[in-house]
């Protein structure tokens, strides 16, 4: 109270002012201070004065309160908040009754708090920076008030109530600059016009404001309703670079323009000054944007909650995180120092050294110096961090291709034919490409020129990579997100160029949706996804509501973003294809869990369910065994259980064959059905029982009388690599034991080697290899590998794993097969995998991608790979030789 008294004389006023509460502190009982601050304006002669009351006692207790450590700075802001909310409410009220009547309600007009009241942040002595809105069908007015006229009434009045200074002093300062078009827009704005704003004409900081955005005042429902309409333009599923780099642009512009001193020191501005808060605030926000379309955990509204989500979710150091969120709390307790002293929105240093060793004094610091050397050592470590995530935003052109004619620069890159480089060069932005016909995306496009020229010149065949850039941009509807993403990643552009040179199956899909390059700026872009479970939770965090279309989509962006980062580690190298295929195989078991769950809730809207049975889908092939090529269907079958239930219980119920067979139907077209977002899975049903003539849905019992009765050898051969991919754990459990006890049924080995032979002399006479690298169907390959697995299995009821590597593992361990076939399955499994990527057609690719499908599979070079897989081939026909006394004739 003393320090108060002699360094703050805003706060000595409100000591004498209010006696009552004065005495409440000096006793030390803060709480019951802040209940009688609150409650300060009663009895008071107009809403004007009780209002003003209110706001200068909670002044008096939290000032008080901060300086004696009884509130933390949380408690702080929030309280400050909070008054701000209910001295806005309280305003709105008023107007509207004062002018429609005391029973109008105030549906229609609404208040959003920005900024750090949005937040629930306020500085000590803070403006608010409010969005007033109003519903122009539902707002309360006279009869003769046409709706726009009214809100402007309302409008003018609450500013006057809250802002107008008194003997009482004022309320709130209020700031109506953040409304839509503030320079030609009135005070009040409609939520039709806001919402063409904000769907068309916004700009980039916008953006950024409404992270914090949140409905404080007035009709708070309606608020939310407008906060969910805008929500596409706060929180996009692709990354806006050309935005993010606007915001980095504009911090660099308020350090440009900051009047004080760059360094701690009398004048310096906490706020705007290098390593300020505002710093601390935009680097936060930034990261939002970046990330927050994708993870809706990060769209958090305080600074402190926003870093601790950034730094769980990997997006920002946690060292990151504890220094900059310290930081920033102890800028906020000097800033409120600053500001106690006289009740002015301040954020500056004192001039003289007399106001700053008070303010030091009222911090309870020792010296002036010794606050002045924290401050210093604050900021100074959020500049360096901050000035880091500049660097990467920086958005400058390339200075290169801006002073280098064309021809010069194209001629000293490694370009078959320069001339005719720069002849093409020179045509992209003409009216040839959609995508470079604006001003805005040529400029966009300039500034990576060069280094795109270099990075193409630099990939493993540059005249390929550069056809593939022509194939990108004469798909792409615009690229200004593309080029504005490259610019701001310049790291990108040599993997760009790696994936035109060497997998024109990316480079295919790059075209159509270039948001797939967004995921690559991540930090988890060289890592592979979880397990199952993990990238459900993943997938379950689309924020999308009941819109089962747009969980569609959202779930085939999201599944689209992991295939695509999986095939750029791929054709790099960075990872076995094994664990790639595998990592392949978990992303879609997850989206089925994801799909298919929606699928039925959907359909039992209509249809309801059947207590008693569920649906259960097997996965066979490459999704039963758990590893899948990028090029892969999926091969299911959709199985139930029976139900005792005749019919199921929704509106419009259906028998349960009937009902389990339309939602099969909806399973399939949620995996495969193209939307907006492209197609996400093929779908092979034919292994099911009986085949295309068979229902797309059976009863456990009847595919358990099937697989006795009347399955082919073939049927069981494909059983023994299916595994549960949907159902409840118990249910997978009963299934999982009748395929069991289907496959452990004693067979006659002679018959058995038979069927064998007589299948695979079927498929080699139908479906011949595509080239020498199809891997799967040439002669000692692939499919011999499986025959020969499944003829043990099944001979010897032995090794029923669905993954074939461990299944073969389990074999050479009982001696059934050697360990030199299992090397030999191996590499063909990884080559396989990375051919599907790099080598599409079957047949040897180019040198690079040769180059890169040997490194892939592990061998030094192609020559290697060559010998590697003859050898391998080999080792399969002479287990086949072994196993059904049969050579194999291989053309090596």
């Amino acid at each position: 109270m003393e320090r108060a008294r002699r360094h703050a004389p805003y706060l000595a006023r409100m000591i004498d002012r209010f006696e009552l509460l004065a005495g409440l502190l000096q006793d030390g009982l803060y709480e019951e201070a802040l209940l009688a601050a609150r409650a300060a304006g009663a009895g008071a002669s107009d809403l004007g004065t009780a209002l003003r009351r209110e706001r200068n006692a909670l002044a008096l207790v939290l000032g008080i309160g901060d300086i004696a450590g009884a509130f933390p700075l949380d408690r702080v802001v929030t309280e400050l908040s909070d008054c701000a909310d209910r001295t806005l409410d309280r305003a709105i009220g008023h107007a509207i009754r004062r002018r429609a009547g005391d029973e109008a309600a105030v549906d229609g007009f609404i208040a959003l708090a920005l900024g750090k009241h949005g937040a629930r942040e306020l500085n000590y002595s803070s403006d608010i920076d409010p969005i007033l809105l109003y519903d122009p069908e539902r707002l309360a007015r006279r009869d003769r008030d046409e709706p726009g006229e009214a809100a402007q009434r309302y409008a003018r009045e609450i500013v006057s109530l809250l802002s107008e200074r008194t003997p009482e002093g004022f309320a709130f300062r209020v700031d109506l600059r953040l409304r839509p078009a503030s320079e030609v827009s009135p005070l009040a704005v409609s939520l039709p016009a806001a919402l063409t704003h904000y769907e068309s004409s916004a700009l980039a900081w916008e953006r950024a404001a409404f992270i914090r955005a949140r409905p404080a005042a007035g009709d708070i429902r309606g608020g939310e309703e407008f906060l969910r309409a805008i929500r596409p333009f706060v929180w996009r599923s692709s990354l806006d670079f050309g935005a993010i780099i606007e915001m980095g642009r504009l911090s660099a512009k308020i350090r440009d323009s900051n009047e004080g001193p760059d360094a701690v020191g009398p004048g310096f501005d906490l706020k705007k000054g290098r390593g300020g808060i505002r710093e601390i605030e935009f680097f936060v926000q930034i990261h939002q944007l970046i990330h927050g379309g994708r993870e809706p955990a990060l769209r958090v509204r305080g600074t402190r909650e926003a870093l601790d989500s950034l730094a769980r979710a990997g997006r920002i150091e946690a060292d990151d995180a504890d220094r900059l969120g310290a930081a920033y709390d102890r800028l906020r307790v000097i800033e409120h120092r600053l500001q106690m002293v006289g009740d002015q929105q301040t954020h500056s240093i004192p001039a003289d050294a007399e106001a700053i060793a008070g303010i030091a004094t009222l911090d309870g610091s020792d010296d002036a110096e010794t606050l002045l050397d924290e401050l210093s050592d604050l900021t100074g470590d959020v500049a360096r961090r901050y000035d880091s995530l500049l660097d990467t935003l920086s958005g400058e052109p390339d200075d290169r291709s801006a002073t280098k004619p064309l021809s010069r620069q194209v001629a000293d890159l490694s370009f078959s034919d320069p001339a005719d480089v720069a002849r093409r060069v020179e045509s992209w932005t003409g009216a040839k490409f959609r995508a470079l016909r604006s001003e805005a995306a040529r400029q966009a496009f300039d500034a990576i020129r060069g280094r795109l020229l270099e990075a193409l010149a630099d990939a493993p065949e540059p005249d390929r990579a550069l056809a593939r850039w022509e194939a990108v941009l004469a798909h792409l509807p615009t690229g200004i997100n593309l080029f504005r993403l490259l610019e701001a990643r310049p790291a990108l552009l040599e993997r760009l160029a790696a994936i035109l040179s060497l997998a024109p199956t990316l480079a295919d899909r790059l075209a159509r949706r270039p948001e797939l390059f967004d995921p690559l700026i991540d930090t988890g872009a060289s890592e592979l996804p979880g397990s199952v479970q993990e990238i459900v939770a993943d997938l379950a965090r689309i924020d999308v509501g009941d819109n089962y279309e747009a969980l569609l989509d959202r779930v085939r962006q999201r599944v689209g973003e992991w295939r695509f980062v999986l095939g750029v580690q791929l054709i790099e190298g960075a990872r076995d294809p094994r664990e790639i295929g595998r990592a392949l195989a978990r992303v879609a078991e997850a989206a089925l869990a994801v799909l298919g769950k929606a699928a039925e809730a959907e359909f039992a809207h209509k249809h309801g369910r059947f207590p008693d049975s569920e649906m259960l889908v097997l996965g066979l092939g490459r999704l039963g065994g758990g590893e899948l090529t990028h090029l892969s269907d999926l091969d299911i079958v959709y199985l139930y259980e029976s139900s005792d239930t005749a019919e199921s219980d929704g509106e419009r119920p259906l028998s349960a064959s009937l009902y389990f067979n339309r939602l099969a139907q909806r399973f399939t077209g949620a995996l495969s059905v193209p939307t907006s977002a492209g197609a996400l899975y093929e779908v092979d049903t034919r292994l099911r029982p009986s085949g295309t003539q068979g229902p797309l849905a059976v009863s456990l019992d009847r595919f358990d009388r099937y697989q006795r009765d009347e399955a082919w050898t073939w049927e069981h051969m494909a059983l023994l690599r299916a595994r549960t991919v949907y159902g409840s754990q118990e249910a997978r459990a009963r299934l999982d034991a009748m395929i069991r006890d289907v496959l452990c049924t004693e067979r006659e080995p002679a018959a058995l080697r038979r069927d064998v032979l007589n299948m695979r002399d079927e498929m080699a006479r139908h479906k011949p290899p595509a080239g020498s690298l199809d891997l799967k169907l040439v002669r000692g390959g692939l499919v011999d590998v499986e025959f020969v697995v499944h003829f043990l299995q099944l001979r010897d009821g032995t090794a029923l794993d669905p993954e074939l590597g461990q299944a073969i593992s389990l074999l050479v361990e009982s001696d059934a097969l050697d360990r030199d076939f299992a090397e030999a399955h191996a590499l063909m499994a990884r080559t396989l995998i990375a051919a599907r990527m790099l080598a599409p057609e079957a047949t040897p690719p180019s040198p690079a991608a040769r180059a890169a499908l040997a490194k892939a599979a592990g061998v030094g070079s192609w020559g290697a790979l060559e010998t590697a897989l003859g050898n391998a081939r080999s080792t399969v026909a002479a287990a086949w030789a072994r196993t059904f006394e049969q050579d194999l004739e291989l053309d090596l």
